[in-house]
């Protein structure tokens, strides 16, 4: 496969990608699927825009240069016909890196949330309701291995089971991105030393 061919199966790959953990960290902003009454009932990690910023916008960039690279004009370098394709190839290494980057930003912010847990109303173990407001039920991840402290949580709504499965896309989603940014990366050296191999300006 052409190294222009490939990067566009890429780009097609990371757009929904992007939108997917866009859309997660929104959903985010509305605990347990309902809306908060006050922001400081939204998980602190959620405000970090992770899937927004880190593997949404900062990922598009990216994928729409990777989509372009096939259409790139490759004999408008010096009369060279395949230095702008060479060029063109090299600058996707760079955007491939700050894909990359965004993505990682939005691993890190995932992981800090899935060990830290929700923000939840919470109770003393008797039943008695502790606090109106918000507070961190859990420690260092100990709710993910023991399912009976999740009762410690009184809502809103699901909020663990709700907090764990978005934030886990977002995980899973910005490893991806990476894995296809680095294979990206590794595309566009060979498209920068070799060219593509398909040829652009008619072929010799």
């Amino acid at each position: 496969m052409c190294s222009g061919n490939f990067a566009k199966c890429l780009g097609i790959t990371l757009l929904p990608l992007a939108i997917i953990c866009v859309i997660c960290n929104i959903m985010l902003f509305f605990p347990g699927g309902k809306v908060a009454d006050e922001s400081s009932d939204i998980t602190d990690e959620v405000f970090y825009l992770g899937g927004i910023l880190g593997s949404g916008v900062l990922m598009i960039f990216p994928a729409l240069v990777f989509l372009g690279l096939k259409n790139n004009d490759c004999c408008g370098c010096c009369g060279n016909e395949s230095c702008g394709k060479r060029f063109a190839m090299f600058s996707s290494i760079l955007f491939a890196a700050a894909g990359a980057v965004g993505a990682g930003y939005s691993v890190i912010v995932s992981c800090v949330a899935i060990n830290h847990g929700p923000k939840c109303f919470t109770h003393y173990l008797n039943g008695t309701v502790q606090q109106t407001n918000s507070t961190y039920p859990f420690v260092d991840g100990n709710y993910l291995s023991n399912r009976t402290l999740w009762e410690l949580c009184d809502g809103p709504g699901d909020i663990v089971t709700w907090h764990l499965t978005l934030f886990s896309i977002l995980l899973v989603t910005g490893l991806v991105q990476i894995g296809l940014c680095a294979f990206q990366v590794i595309n566009g050296l060979i498209g920068t030393i070799c060219g593509d191999c398909c040829g652009c300006c008619g072929s010799s």
